[in-house]
């Protein structure tokens, strides 16, 4: 079996050892007799198994007793619209700071429920870099400020989380889940879905201070109320069984295969080192991003030329580099080289677009 290097940026590609013990599962999952997809999740075994997620997810994360964790469905597209149902409910103010398409979603989605501003925006330069912000560019009574952390189609990304003062922050981190330490207690609420890091689509996870939650507005769909969610311990309705699975595999893969968050870092900075020193040094491909906010997850690049684009991609896709077509809106290249991407699939990307370059001079 031939597997090819999966540069996209969700669903995206996941640890073979994951998907080999999965496998090795989907008949009998520990002498159950049954596979996660068809057991009960008010059994005994998948207790055990949503239990454990939590437990390496704060383990990993280093969270603080004093915010819930939370397995939720609905993609992160619906915490869109959940978070100002949940959280703008003092003043009826958020800020938002807008550095690609999914921020500016939230954004407008959130203008819907309350006096929402953008306090910030990277639109002027095509989202290639990062605002710098201060705690004065915030208005002072609101209820929130919102980032999304790393951007998943221009590639940018946060190296150090804004300084709001004593604003509640809440971030969108799924593009960079897992990647990397984040220091909780800075946040209010972070939250992701899973499809980049973590597991398949179906699932996000939140990871909300408690003192926030109780205050949601009466027409908070009930899916969408994080305090049901929190005293239902995930369980108000089914949840994505399979996908929890999944993601409790990949916990113990970063745990124990990796050795945590830090040394996860040390991977993907080193994995993403080598493409971006090719795009830095090429004359054909160039880098797309600021160099001070690159993202370690998604790299975008271009050639200028769309018709050699076209054949890049077509050339790479069949020598088994697949999904490095840039985002519909943007156009050019982009390689998403989340966790799970070895350092070997970087590396002969890199051969290939050095060959590429050299036929194409």
């Amino acid at each position: 079996m031939a597997r090819v290097y999966n540069f996209s940026a969700g669903p995206s590609t996941l640890p073979v050892k994951v998907l080999e013990e999965a496998a090795a599962d989907m008949l009998d999952y520990k002498g159950s007799g049954q596979s996660v997809m068809e057991m009960s999740h008010r059994s005994k075994w998948f207790d055990d198994i949503i239990k454990e997620a939590e437990a390496l997810m704060r383990e990993l994360y280093n969270v603080p007793d004093n915010y819930k964790v939370l397995f939720l469905q609905g993609g992160a597209s619906a915490q869109f619209s959940a978070i100002p149902l949940n959280f703008m409910n003092g003043t009826g103010k958020a800020d938002y700071i807008i550095t690609g398409q999914w921020a500016k979603k939230a954004y407008q989605e959130a203008q819907k429920y309350g006096d929402v501003v953008a306090a910030a925006s990277s639109a002027d330069k095509t989202f290639t870099y990062i605002p710098k912000t201060k705690p004065s560019d915030f208005r002072e009574d609101v209820d929130y400020v919102y980032i999304c952390y790393n951007n998943t189609i221009y590639g940018t990304v946060y190296k150090e989380v804004p300084d709001v003062g004593n604003r509640t922050l809440i971030a969108d981190v799924s593009s960079c889940a897992l990647s990397e330490p984040l220091d909780i207690s800075k946040f209010g609420v972070v939250y992701f879905g899973a499809q980049k890091n973590v597991a398949p689509a179906g699932l996000v996870v939140a990871i909300i201070r408690e003192d926030l939650l109780g205050n949601a507005r009466d027409i908070t769909p009930v899916m969408m109320n994080y305090k049901v969610q929190a005293d239902a311990d995930s369980l108000y309705n089914t949840p994505p069984c399979w996908t929890i699975y999944i993601c409790k595999l990949v916990l113990e893969w970063i745990k124990n295969d990796i050795g945590g968050l830090d040394k996860m870092k040390e991977r993907n900075e080193a994995k993403a080192k080598i493409l971006y020193d090719y795009l830095d040094s090429s004359k054909m491909f160039r880098g797309t991003v600021v160099p001070e906010d690159r993202s370690l997850m998604n790299v975008p690049f271009v050639i200028g030329d769309d018709e050699l684009e076209k054949k890049f991609i077509k050339e790479a896709t069949e020598a088994g580099f697949v999904n490095l077509k840039g985002h519909r809106t943007v156009g050019g290249m982009r390689a998403s080289i989340y966790n799970a991407m070895p350092v070997e699939g970087v590396e002969k990307l890199v051969e290939f677009m050095k060959a590429f370059e050299e036929a194409n001079a």
